[in-house]
């Protein structure tokens, strides 16, 4: 099974180096799951519970992700004047040099050996020097540029540079984690939908690169609505409202993933999904392969959704999570959360993302060690 195993993989990245741009980027996305999920499981005697048999490191690491936000102080940045760049930052570009999204696929590669897939953060997205292809505001009489805008044509452009610099490095981008739309379950209709038509944007500009997961904040009260006393027994018809025009978005998001073959994750983000029972009632309620939920670690309100809110919503993904190392909480146990991961037999991307202060790349590659180490 093992000899077999290894020619098959050897197959496959013979195919992804002789393939060309538009191979790759169609096929890249499901590259992980054809290598790493071959010969996970195997039966013992007939009638006995199945057990582990343990990949070996360099199929492990294929099922892991750099992730840009945890280095994000090493990206070039736009400058605002009153507002300079921090001493930290500085020292880590002297250090690792300055990047753009452009640099990322190599970084990853060259920084990160074995790793095969990137997690990109929304923000991180375009070129600074060319203005066109950022959204903008006007405050306080001054131009203030906010998020990529995908559907413009500098921006376009953009996207199939990313796109050859995936495919000339091997170095695949399989998620995208979104900040861009926003007010998904806002009680504004108008503030609701423009959240959805900015999703399906990068709904598109993710098919363009490859990406075949891209997570949406639900949004939401910063705080959940507490639950008040009517007629003797607690009610909470107030989050109620927001959980249903969160049903309805990730419903219209799920269509059109389904159309552009991008699936729509949750993440455990603030909002309504803060707590793992709305994401849970979300999914259930769009009920499409197309929304899926993508775990974090850290990213709960208090300890005791450690580990057991992991428990919850791992299950329910199959793209990707977020393994972190947090300063909010940096004693998380990795090796329990990875054996979460493993009870559940999850397959999908496992994203490292640093961030618990320092040198985030020391950090990052401290935290991809611990988490392949107990891989299964």
């Amino acid at each position: 099974m093992r000899i077999k195993m290894k020619k098959m993989k050897k197959t496959i990245e013979t195919q992804h180096s002789s393939i060309g741009r538009r191979s790759f980027i169609k096929t890249a996305g499901t590259g992980m799951i054809g290598v790493a999920g071959i010969s996970i499981l195997a039966s013992a005697e007939p009638g006995s519970e199945k057990e582990f048999i343990k990949r070996t490191k360099e199929e492990r690491l294929k099922q892991i992700a750099s992730n840009s936000y945890a280095v994000n102080q090493l990206f070039k940045r736009r400058t605002y004047s009153g507002r300079a760049e921090s001493p930290e930052n500085i020292e880590l570009k002297k250090k690792y040099g300055e990047i753009t999204l452009l640099d990322f696929p190599r970084f990853t590669k060259d920084i990160y050996p074995g790793i095969t897939a990137m997690d990109l953060w929304s923000s991180l997205f375009g070129d600074i020097s060319d203005d066109s292809m950022f959204t903008r505001t006007e405050r306080d009489g001054q131009i203030r540029f906010g998020d990529f805008d995908p559907a413009v044509p500098s921006s376009k452009r953009y996207l199939d540079k990313l796109a050859d610099k995936i495919a000339s490095t091997g170095i695949k981008a399989v998620h995208i984690s979104n900040n861009a739309p926003r007010n998904i379950a806002d009680l504004n209709e108008e503030s609701r939908r423009e959240g959805v038509r900015v999703a399906k944007l990068w709904l598109d500009a993710a098919r363009i690169i490859g990406v075949r997961s891209m997570r949406v904040n639900t949004g939401g009260p910063q705080i959940i609505p507490a639950s008040v006393i009517k007629g003797g027994y607690p009610q909470n018809m107030e989050i109620v409202p927001y959980l249903k025009n969160a049903i309805e978005s990730f419903k219209e998001m799920a269509d059109y993933g389904e159309k552009t073959d991008v699936k729509v994750t949750i993440e455990n983000h603030w909002g309504l999904a803060a707590d793992p029972i709305n994401i849970i009632i979300i999914l259930n309620e769009v009920n499409s392969p197309y929304c899926e939920a993508s775990p974090d670690f850290c990213n709960w309100e208090h300890e005791y959704m450690l580990y057991n809110g992991l428990e919850v919503l791992i299950p329910l993904a199959k793209s990707m999570c977020h393994a972190k190392r947090w300063t909010r909480f940096p004693d998380v146990d990795i090796s329990r959360c990875v054996q979460v991961l493993n009870d559940a037999e999850y397959k999908g991307y496992i994203s490292v993302e640093y961030e618990a202060g320092g040198d985030p790349v020391a950090g990052t590659l401290k935290l991809l060690d611990d988490v392949v180490t107990d891989l299964k």
